[in-house]
């Protein structure tokens, strides 16, 4: 009888590897190990418990150099955008909640005070929260307006020579941990940002629990009830729904990458349970049926996988757009959880415990699939593109 080959990984059908250049490759390899040697241990725990130690992973991951990685100065490492969506794919194989924590951080919070702030601004909270001493929080979505953003009610109102804001924020990462909020609010100009300590007067951010998805990750609501800020409070740079937007699409490039972490995890998992698993005297992955699920899981991935280096080629030249983040956010989410519902089926009931991460993937990617963008507004966003007629109204 002819000896099997030897297994291939999916993205060594499509040489990855080959794609990635030595610098990024070795930032992708330090985050898999600190993934795999920090996170995978504790990860199905933290999901389980709803808990997960914020505190305790802000100055490692800040170790690291993940934090705002992308960004250049103030303690940020400057790295390639690809070398940041590389470790965002390695970060969201290990939970959709780590790299939340990461992606709010780096692309938010921190993009927001680098690209819209003050210089005084960025000397008092980029150092710390490059290094994890500070947590950020971004708080753009509210109760009523999440894909409708220029409706917001959160107000901020002139009193003397300072700011007070009133409104609440909803599903905010970070929030009831983070030192510091970017908080958007309308104002008579329009809508300007806020960069608000968390210990100011009036300021208080529950937490949300009883959540089936992203588990190992703080959500949060912001209540902002006559927060009195300075004048220096505001971002300067930033008028307009152009300013928070410009946030979002650095977290959305991030999503493009990441979400294929999830899928990645779980098509893995399901290859080397296939091999193992025996059905009738032999391997479950020696079926037909199972192969043709497997073969199509990887074809999908490994598309994903072209499409969002080709994305990162783009922003390191600076000619990424947002039409075309939206092209990666809509396929690698929508095709990482595809990926993540059929790899649990190969897995059986074994599939639905957190013995293995199938079904957490899973349910973190329903969260995933909407924020930052649903599928509806990134469809959306590419007809326009498309067809130069907006139909978001």
């Amino acid at each position: 009888m002819a000896k099997p080959k030897t297994s291939t990984h999916p993205l060594t059908l499509f040489g990855i590897d080959h794609l990635i250049g030595e610098e990024d490759r070795a930032m992708r390899d330090t985050v898999r190990r600190f993934v795999q040697d920090r996170i995978q241990p504790e990860i199905a725990d933290w999901y389980e418990a709803g808990s997960v130690p914020v505190r305790e992973l802000a100055p490692e991951l800040g170790n690291l150099g993940v934090l705002g990685m992308h960004l250049e100065g103030y303690g940020c490492a400057g790295t390639s955008a690809t070398a940041y969506g590389l470790a965002c794919l390695e970060l969201e194989a290990g939970d959709s909640g780590l790299r939340s924590l990461v992606s709010v951080q780096g692309s938010l919070a921190m993009f927001a005070i680098w690209q819209h702030g003050s210089e005084e601004q960025k000397q008092e909270w980029l150092p710390r929260m490059a290094a994890g001493e500070a947590i950020g929080c971004f708080g753009l979505t509210e109760p009523d307006f999440g894909s409708n953003p220029a409706g917001m009610r959160t107000r901020a109102t002139r009193s003397g020579e300072d700011w007070v804001l009133t409104g609440n924020k909803l599903w905010i990462t970070n929030g009831s941990v983070a030192d510091v909020a970017v908080v958007w609010a309308q104002t008579d100009e329009g809508v300007r940002g806020f960069v608000v300590p968390t210990d100011t007067p009036g300021f208080s951010a529950p937490e949300i629990i009883k959540k089936l998805s992203l588990r190992a990750s703080v959500t949060s609501e912001l209540v902002l009830d006559n927060v009195r800020l300075p004048d220096s409070a505001m971002l300067p740079k930033a008028t307009g729904l152009s300013g928070p937007l410009s946030c979002l699409n650095e977290a959305r490039f991030g999503i493009v990458f990441g979400s294929l972490g999830a899928a990645r995890d779980c098509l893995e998992t399901a290859i080397q349970y296939a091999e193992e698993r025996e059905i009738f005297d032999k391997p479950l992955a020696a079926y037909q049926l199972t192969q043709a699920k497997l073969a199509d899981m990887s074809l999908e991935l490994g598309k994903g996988m072209l499409l969002a280096l080709h994305l990162g080629r783009l922003k390191d030249e600076g000619k990424l757009s947002t039409d075309q983040v939206s092209l990666g956010k809509l396929n690698n989410v929508r095709e990482a959880i595809a990926i993540a519902r059929e790899a649990r089926t190969i897995l059986g009931a074994a599939g639905i415990t957190l013995e293995y991460p199938l079904m957490r993937h899973a349910n973190n990617l329903e969260s995933v699939l909407t924020y930052e963008g649903t599928s509806e507004v990134h469809q959306l966003v590419i007809g326009q593109a498309l067809t130069g007629q907006s139909a978001f109204r």
